[in-house]
């Protein structure tokens, strides 16, 4: 079976990976690089039971089991690893800091409050380098290039249109993040949103241990953030925070910090870290989570078309669930349905379909 995934990120690496194991002919078309956008800047952090009591929880319990399992079974290094995660706070200004002795790598400033995972329940991989090996595992083609459009006979794929040619196709699969939205224009899906995310890479060397802080920090503005660090096994350290509802760029490689945000950033983790006040900055950058209206993923067949499948909408969770949900695509595609995890929540006819009309204009 030839199947051709739209978009190089963490769900079309898994979807690919999953697919060609089972014996399929993938070809991965992908604007810029793989994982050049979210995949490749989020914070990848993992975590079992968090989604516990909503309609992700088996998706994101069976997922994190699945990235133990890759870990093993896939010869390649992408900093998976387990490790103990905190909240924690930094006072408003003028109120007294409590001694800071367990977490010294935070300033006294900081309060850790609870510890919310263990080695048990949280993980981590470094995004970019786990896209990028699942891409080198499943042996797929992968094709730089623009997506134009979906080739169809009758009510069902026949390929995908990419800058004026056509490559044959028995399935299709839409995993395109947020650019998910231009596939609307070729197929009765609901829209997809972007929100966009900062975060800031410091080289911390041996400095900060195994584990994760999601903090809350009163801004000398007022502004209440939830920065999110997390120190990696190749000794960098990435911290997040600031959304905003930014316009997303058609092209990915365009995609920049708000003007403020990282200077705000940069000033949180000196606030916050010692360390990280002190360490050299590899990166300033931002991305776009994908998020549909409800805010779960779509992930399944495309209503109404047969042979075309969706994969995307999976805000801050994306890392986390990618394996799964590839895993999921693969039996949907090759078996008729999924039979690892239960798809109906993510079910994309949920959902009303957005108007292609409103897409004139916009170049894929």
């Amino acid at each position: 079976m030839r199947v051709v995934i739209c978009g190089g990120g963490v769900i079309g690496a898994a979807a690919a990976y999953f697919l060609s194991r089972r014996g399929a002919a993938v070809t991965v078309i992908e604007r810029t690089a793989v994982a050049c956008a979210a995949s490749g800047k989020s914070g990848g952090f993992l975590a079992r039971d968090w989604c516990d009591g909503t309609p992700l929880a088996p998706l994101a319990r069976h997922s994190f089991d699945l990235h133990a399992r890759l870990a093993d079974e896939i010869d390649d290094d992408w900093g998976y690893r387990r490790l103990d995660t905190y909240a924690g706070y930094a006072p408003e200004r003028g109120r007294p800091a409590r001694p800071q002795t367990a977490h010294e790598w935070l300033s006294e400033g900081v309060t850790v409050t609870q510890r919310l995972g263990s080695p048990a329940t949280t993980a981590q991989v470094h995004p970019a380098k786990f896209t990028e090996a699942m891409m080198r595992a499943s042996g797929a083609a992968v094709r730089i290039g623009r997506v134009t459009g979906i080739a169809r006979r009758g009510d069902r794929v026949s390929g995908v249109e990419v800058e004026g040619e056509t490559i044959p196709a028995d399935a299709v699969v839409i995993a395109m993040g947020p650019w998910s939205i231009l596939a609307a224009a070729w197929l009765p899906l609901p829209p997809v949103f972007g929100l966009k995310g900062h975060s800031i890479v410091f080289d911390t060397g041996e400095s900060v241990p195994a584990e994760a802080l999601f903090a809350e920090f009163r801004e000398a503005g007022g502004q209440v953030q939830s920065p999110e660090i997390f120190p990696r096994a190749d000794g960098t350290t990435y911290v997040c925070a600031i959304s905003s509802e930014s316009p997303l760029p058609i092209d990915p490689a365009r995609i920049g910090p708000d003007p403020g945000a990282i200077e705000r950033l940069e000033a949180m983790c000196r606030a916050m870290s010692p360390v990280l006040a002190a360490a050299p900055i590899i990166a300033r950058q931002a991305c776009f989570r994908p998020i549909a209206r409800d805010g779960l993923p779509l992930i399944g067949r495309v209503p109404r078309v047969e042979d075309a499948y969706i994969a995307t909408g999976h805000s801050v969770w994306g890392i986390l669930n990618a394996p799964a949900t590839g895993e999921a695509i693969a039996e949907a595609i090759l078996d008729g349905a999924a039979r690892s995890v239960d798809l109906r929540p993510f079910d994309a006819g949920r959902l009303t379909p957005l108007d292609p009309a409103s897409l004139r204009g916009l170049a894929p």
